[in-house]
């Protein structure tokens, strides 16, 4: 089933089209599990294990996201205290990302078809109409519904972070790869800003 037009990019800006939202990118040296690529729900062996029913926070002594967060970030802390330890990524920072992002909202569906807490672009749905030279941009990315589990979501959109902070060199420039395409450095510029902010 398609949703909506079928868009062709130009291959001069695929490149930056791919980075600014968000594909996947694999450095050099970078150790990423196969299955980040091939949308497959066994993301993590036990990732499930790491939240609450429901998917929240079950264990406030492995929170290391600052309490300057609102509860609906809060909520996630022991998936984003986990994954942020498996990317050495601030975990102040990935709440910055989940509160810009979604709100904290594990079903958040954007305008352009980005699902889940970190807002990541899927397999399926709306994605689908985004069209490049080999076929469906993001026709190995995991599908809308793997995309709405928390645990799968944040570890998924941490990984994307990480890599991209080790190929572009810092949190800013990585943030931009990361937000919407057009919109220069505003969308990196607001995160840092919210990490700033509430970070401990």
């Amino acid at each position: 089933m398609q949703f909506g037009p079928k868009f062709i990019i130009p291959s001069a800006i695929l490149t930056s089209f791919i980075l600014s939202l968000g594909l996947f990118v694999i450095t050099a040296g970078a150790s990423v599990p196969a299955s980040l690529g091939s949308g497959t729900a066994n993301i993590l062996t036990g990732a499930q294990d790491l939240a609450a029913p429901g998917g929240t926070n079950s264990d406030p002594a492995a929170c290391n996201v600052s309490d300057k967060y609102p509860a609906n970030i809060i909520k996630w802390c022991s998936l984003i205290t986990s994954f942020s330890q498996k990317t050495e990524l601030p975990p102040d920072l990935i709440a910055a990302v989940i509160f810009q992002e979604s709100g904290g909202n594990h079903l958040a569906y954007s305008n352009s078809g980005a699902v889940g807490l970190m807002q990541i672009m899927p397999s399926d749905g709306m994605a689908e109409s985004f069209a490049c030279s080999g076929g469906p941009c993001f026709r190995n990315r995991p599908s809308t519904g793997e995309l709405q589990d928390p645990a799968f979501n944040i570890q998924f959109g941490t990984q994307m972070l990480k890599n991209l902070t080790a190929k572009l060199g810092t949190y800013r420039e990585a943030l931009k790869a990361y937000g919407p395409m057009d919109v220069g450095y505003n969308y990196a510029d607001r995160v840092m800003q919210i990490y700033e902010q509430y970070r401990k």
